[in-house]
């Protein structure tokens, strides 16, 4: 039996319509005003003018401007913010913490201007420095108003406290939040058991399944009974392999983790249809594609064989990365599920994936590769890292291809909440590949502190930052970030196969 899913791909492929090529800047400075002018229609954001950061606990909202690259112009302030009656839209903070605002900011997308360094950083910092122990939970600011310099102080409190060295493990403030997010998670699913969308309905029962309160494991079950309801053997539904790329991750991670035998069947349905949208074959050419998508239409039988797009088949530019590399995890977590899966086309995947890997570790958008010591989003790189680090057969060498793409996801953790097509998606997929590693796990969370402590909103969410496609910013996008960030905080607990759990890897 199956049921229509209430779901909405908008998020995750508004920009995978455009080839992977010379990359669009994350802060933009077009003159029709983008990203800044994007606003959500509805939930706790519609009330803002534009996509903008958000600073923290603070409850303000900040444009980048190319003239003043060391200030961070107030564009919002939250009504029940500590800001609120000190901090005006229009003014400018210059400083924060007792120190001034002295390195520009160099956001954009590229591997010579990935991170926060600037203003947002210094912000960061001094947020958490009021926070931690010799911090008195108050937040002195520099402002530009007017033109005229002025002092604010902002009560943000200590309720949190500051990130422990080891974030987010053996962390005070991490376990508050993470609790405070799966209640949230709780509220926020559909009647259907669904939660929305491809990347909520992954990592929001993946979270869960790290809670211990019986309304979070029942929502988990709902979900999983979702993805079983929505699936089947054969589908044509349109954007359709990302769904059911979540529901053989998630299904497969439920029935690991409780033997629940019923789901057997479902994730045998989900893998009939994944060899069925495999493209293995020249003969799966949409003729279309060699109309609107010449440069990619392929002219033999090993370009982008083994490989996902989209949809089924080839189409548009093709199978890619990210979609391949979820494909391959889908297929080695049924393997541990006791669900028979044919190995050549498991191999297909993981050769796919090994095509478009440099020397450094680094995977491309598809089978090709970017250049031996190129790097940028990584979120692609991580879901290769996990497939191949759970592959059931060629260990020692998949084991191997698995800590490269580790390795390099810790020797650049710049661009981890800047990834294409979805940066939500793509933060999940990197954090796990960096946890196969302990050092580059470390390098990672400790270069993105400051995302952290900018996204957390008083409600108990976390924002969706703006990024480099600038997709996805709509009324639920904080329920997209806020299902990843507790995805992300749980993962030190080990409670899944693709996290560690009884030496799953």
């Amino acid at each position: 039996m199956r049921r229509s899913p209430l779901i909405s791909l908008g998020r995750l492929v508004a920009a995978s319509a455009l080839l992977a090529g010379p990359a669009v800047a994350q802060v933009h400075y077009h003159a029709d005003g983008q990203p800044w002018r994007q606003r959500a229609d509805s939930g706790p954001d519609a009330e803002v003018p534009g996509w903008y950061y958000h600073l923290g606990l603070s409850g303000l909202r900040v444009e980048l401007v190319e003239s003043a690259p060391t200030q961070l112009l107030v564009r919002h302030v939250f009504a029940d913010a500590p800001a609120n009656g000190r901090v005006r839209v229009g003014d400018a903070i210059v400083g924060a913490g007792g120190r001034p605002f002295a390195t520009p900011h160099r956001n954009g997308y590229g591997m010579e201007v990935f991170g926060p360094t600037g203003p947002l950083l210094d912000f960061a910092n001094a947020l958490e420095e009021c926070q931690g122990e010799a911090g008195d939970g108050k937040l002195a600011l520099q402002l530009l108003r007017d033109g005229k310099p002025v002092a604010v102080t902002l009560a943000i409190g200590k309720q949190f406290g500051a990130f422990g060295p080891k974030f987010p493990a053996e962390c005070a403030k991490s376990e508050k939040l993470l609790a405070r997010l799966l209640e949230r998670l709780v509220g926020w699913q559909r009647e259907d058991g669904s939660f929305g969308d491809p990347i909520r309905d992954t990592f929001a029962p993946l979270a869960l399944m790290a809670g211990t309160a019986p309304e979070q494991r029942a929502a988990v079950e709902r979900n999983v009974r979702f993805h079983a309801e929505t699936t089947k053997a054969s589908d044509r539904d349109g954007l359709i392999n990302w769904r059911y790329m979540a529901a053989a991750i998630v299904m497969g991670e439920y029935h690991l983790a409780t033997g629940a035998k019923w789901v057997v069947p479902e994730l045998e349905e989900v893998r009939d249809f994944l060899l069925s949208s495999q493209y293995v074959s020249l003969d799966q050419r949409n003729p279309q594609a060699k109309v609107s998508h010449p440069d990619s239409w392929p002219t033999d039988a090993k370009q982008q064989h083994g490989g996902w797009g989209h949809n089924p088949g080839f189409e548009g530019y093709g199978p890619i990365a990210m979609l391949t590399g979820q494909g391959a995890l889908a297929f080695a977590l049924m393997a541990k599920c006791g669900v028979a899966v044919d190995r050549e086309r498991h191999a297909a995947a993981l050769d796919f994936l090994a095509r478009g890997t440099g020397k450094n570790g680094y995977l491309w958008y598809a089978d090709s590769v970017a250049g031996d010591d190129d790097w940028a989003d990584m979120g692609r790189t991580g879901a290769a890292g996990i497939a191949c680090a759970l592959a059931p057969f060629d260990v020692a060498k998949q084991r191997a291809q698995a800590l490269r793409h580790a390795a390099v996801i810790g020797a650049h953790p710049e661009s981890f909440p800047d990834t294409h097509g979805s940066p939500l998606m793509g933060m999940g997929y990197a954090a796990l590949a960096a946890n196969l590693q302990p050092a580059s796990w470390r390098r990672l969370m400790d270069a993105n502190r400051w995302w952290f402590t900018l996204s957390q909103c008083s409600d108990g969410s976390f924002y969706y930052q703006p990024n480099r496609d600038n997709a996805g910013y709509d009324g639920e996008a904080r329920e997209a970030a806020s299902a990843v960030t507790a995805f992300l905080l749980a993962i030190p607990k080990r409670h899944l196969v693709i996290t560690g759990r009884d030496g799953g890897r």
